[in-house]
């Protein structure tokens, strides 16, 4: 298909999208605002099912006071988007390739993507055991991010639900935040006798038991939890600890991106783009703080350079 590009009204190449954005997440849609804006035809492709559909409330984000779901943050990025024609495919991207001048990336669904740009916005999930009550409780009594959500349980009596030193280290981060935690271990993985003796300094229990279920109240409202043995403990708050996150990736190293160790993606701090030309980068992917508001800005960032490169390629043609 040829497809003359929006910006300048110069470029024509072979390419169905200017830039697809893999990922329909908080850092992807905000990326799809900016690049709508500046009039590129852009596809986002989304699976539906990433991190922030899991999170019922956000906290910390510029006016919204009272906080705000996921979900509604994804729907409301998506109407914005479509005001400025960016398109959206329902889709699970299994393979990508290089093929000049650009990008062909193949879905689970059997379609066939290409793009002159691509932005991989496909974030991480949390590991969170299947334990009855979480899911319902995640943001807005239950949390993952001690720099998102300590504020939530300050001076409040916290469970720590974890695993190991992952659980451990996360106890003792928000013992700045309440001194009424108790760690329990419901993975079982042994914690490190330094780890162990700096909880002991801080009074923070742990307790060597798996968990039957989140006690819950209403819509959300955490109550404590019951263990293997019908013990219950007590807590209205509690934050989620088990580590080995899963960091998708995966099309980063089909192209030959460079990872960390971890799996996360290295980028230019200033641009986003990765050592493959074309090729950006937004949100917990790469390597930041994860953060829904620093999503949004690397998103707008990785934005502005997608333009700047496909304005220069337009100038080439």
């Amino acid at each position: 298909m040829t497809y003359q590009g929006t910006a300048k009204g110069a470029l024509i190449i072979h390419m169905n999208y200017e830039c697809i954005i893999v990922g329909g997440g908080i850092a992807g849609l905000q990326a799809a605002i900016q690049l709508g804006r500046y009039e590129h035809r852009v596809l986002v492709v989304d699976s539906g099912h990433g991190r922030s559909t899991l999170c019922r409330n956000y906290h910390n984000l510029l006016g919204w006071p009272e906080g705000v779901s996921g979900d509604v943050l994804r729907q409301l990025g998506r109407e914005h988007a479509a005001k400025y024609e960016v398109e959206f495919a329902e889709d699970y991207i299994v393979d990508a390739y290089q093929d000049e001048p650009g990008f062909v990336l193949k879905g689970r669904s059997g379609q066939e993507y290409r793009s002159l740009t691509l932005l991989l916005a496909t974030g991480i999930l949390d590991r969170l055991p299947e334990l009855p009550g979480l899911l319902p409780c995640l943001g807005l009594t239950v949390y993952v991010c001690p720099d998102c959500d300590g504020y939530e349980i300050r001076n409040r009596p916290t469970l720590v639900l974890g695993s190991g030193d992952v659980g451990a280290r996360m106890a003792l981060t928000l013992h700045s935040r309440t001194n009424q935690l108790v760690y329990i271990n419901h993975g079982g993985e042994p914690v490190n006798p330094d780890n162990v003796a700096r909880l002991r300094h801080k009074a923070i229990p742990i307790v060597e038991q798996s968990i039957q279920e989140l006690l819950v109240e209403g819509d959300g409202n955490l109550r404590g939890v019951r263990l293997a043995d019908d013990e219950i403990y007590e807590a209205d708050r509690a934050f989620v600890a088990f580590g080995g996150n899963l960091v998708n990736s995966q099309l980063a190293e089909q192209l030959g991106i460079e990872r960390m160790e971890n799996k996360h993606i290295v980028t230019d701090p200033r641009t986003k783009m990765t050592n493959v030309k074309h090729v950006w980068v937004a949100g917990d992917i790469g390597v930041h703080s994860e953060l829904a508001a620093i999503a949004m800005g690397e998103g707008v960032q990785a934005a502005i350079w997608i333009h700047k490169a496909l304005l220069q390629t337009a100038e080439q043609s």
